[in-house]
């Protein structure tokens, strides 16, 4: 049974059986623990679809709202020997709800990320297991997904240097930036997704390591593709406009 801690503009906390959720009501309405298990939406014929990368993620929907529900797993090593476990070092510091304040911290800056709907985590002894709900970007296909297909046009290039360029000045390094983190909507707008482990920096060499992340992401998704999928010239087009994108209006404050 789920005790309410706090709601503050919507927001709300509450303590679980075995652990704390927060949810954004004014875009879920009333909230059960339950909805962070795929067996409520099945037992509702809400699942709408499932991807997979590092930790699985539902498709789900309800009242008229899509939303992606993302269990985190370990990857590599580590995920082999704690599969979905984590050290519990305290409610804050657990990665559902870091990902959600920092998601949400953002998408109220006005950069482009998916509106964060809900968190959890579940404790099991010194370990916790944890969940994420966000709502879905309409007509959403990643990078790594469009250039399998065919090449890209130089807008969309540009279109993916301006929104880096803008996340890097609102001081967001992304812990994970590849071509499978980067959206296009279906009006061809560009949203970074996935902050686990994201955090918000002073300017600093971090930022060409992001984009050497993505660099190396986009060779790897290119290379067992048919020859031109990702060019020098693309990377190079991406570049160009990341470095003359002027600089965002809208800043995230940098943590002291």
């Amino acid at each position: 049974m789920q005790e309410p801690l706090q709601s503050d503009s919507g927001l709300v906390r509450a303590r679980t059986a075995r652990g704390a959720m927060l949810y954004d009501a004014s875009r879920t309405g009333n909230f059960v623990e339950e909805q962070f298990e795929a067996p409520w939406w099945i037992e509702h014929g809400s699942i709408d679809g499932q991807a997979r990368g590092r930790g699985n993620t539902l498709f789900v929907s309800a009242g008229g709202r899509a939303y992606a529900l993302r269990h985190y797993r370990r990857g590599g090593l580590p995920g082999k020997l704690f599969d979905d476990g984590y050290v519990y070092l305290g409610a804050e510091r657990t990665r559902p709800m870091r990902e959600w304040r920092l998601t949400h911290r953002l998408h109220g800056s006005g950069l482009p990320v998916p509106a964060p709907v809900a968190a959890r985590f579940v404790r099991r002894g010194p370990w916790y297991s944890g969940d994420l709900i966000t709502e879905r970007i309409a007509g959403a296909r990643s990078l790594a997904g469009r250039l399998v297909e065919g090449p890209l046009p130089l807008a969309d290039w540009v279109a993916v240097g301006r929104c880096i360029r803008r996340f890097h000045d609102a001081g967001v390094c992304h812990a994970d930036l590849n071509a499978h983190n980067v959206l296009f909507d279906g009006d061809a707008r560009v949203f970074l997704i996935d902050f686990d482990r994201c955090s918000l920096r002073n300017p600093g060499l971090w930022s060409d390591s992001n984009l050497v992340r993505l660099r190396r992401s986009l060779l790897k998704v290119s290379d067992p593709a048919p020859e031109g999928r990702f060019a020098e010239t693309d990377w190079q087009t991406l570049m160009s406009a990341y470095a003359d994108a002027p600089r965002a209006a809208s800043r995230a404050p940098v943590r002291s």
